[in-house]
């Protein structure tokens, strides 16, 4: 009786099949001359043709950097063409609402930038900047210092609800839980 064998599979690049067949899978390497990676990613040959080449990512995106897809058309196919692969590839769009909240870095939420807006503030201000240009806004408009203001009241107001947004924000941030 024999017995049990290790495996001899060591892990990722995974050249072996997901199956229970340990037989090698076929693997299409990189048509760049030289190149030992795996060819995944393929390239027309020449404009408006089926033939593709199949390069691995590096060398696809050297053969890409200069290809113009438009090339040997005129304006009405072109804008054809364009409108055709808008159709069937819109799915991958990045999506609209990653440009909703404005600038910034997306570390902060809709509210967040709306009440730097009232503070006058970049998206990158830290937390020191906000404290500062609260107290300095504050000041101006403070109830006690215009009394019966009705808009300085509504402004002192508006740097209130800013300032209590991105105070709430920075807590969430720094909470360690």
């Amino acid at each position: 009786m024999s017995r049990a064998r290790r495996s001899d599979n060591w892990g990722f690049p995974r050249w072996g099949g997901y199956g229970s067949s340990r037989d090698a899978v076929q693997v299409r390497l990189c048509d760049r001359h030289g190149c030992t990676e795996a060819g995944t990613c393929p390239a027309p040959k020449s404009p408006n043709s089926p033939e593709r080449w199949m390069f691995c990512q590096q060398h696809a995106a050297e053969y890409n950097q200069g290809w113009d897809y438009f090339a040997g058309l005129d304006a009405e196919e072109a804008a054809a063409r364009e409108a055709e692969e808008r159709q069937t590839h819109e799915g991958y769009k990045e999506s609209a609402h990653y440009g909703w909240a404005g600038s910034g870095d997306g570390s902060r939420s809709r509210d967040e930038l709306r009440a730097l807006d009232v503070l006058g503030l970049t998206p990158d201000a830290d937390f020191d900047e906000i404290r500062k240009a609260w107290r300095s806004k504050a000041k101006e408009v403070h109830p006690d210092v215009r009394p019966g203001d009705e808009d300085a009241a509504k402004a002192f107001q508006a740097l209130q609800l800013a300032y209590e947004v991105l105070r709430q924000a920075e807590e969430r941030r720094e909470w360690k839980g």
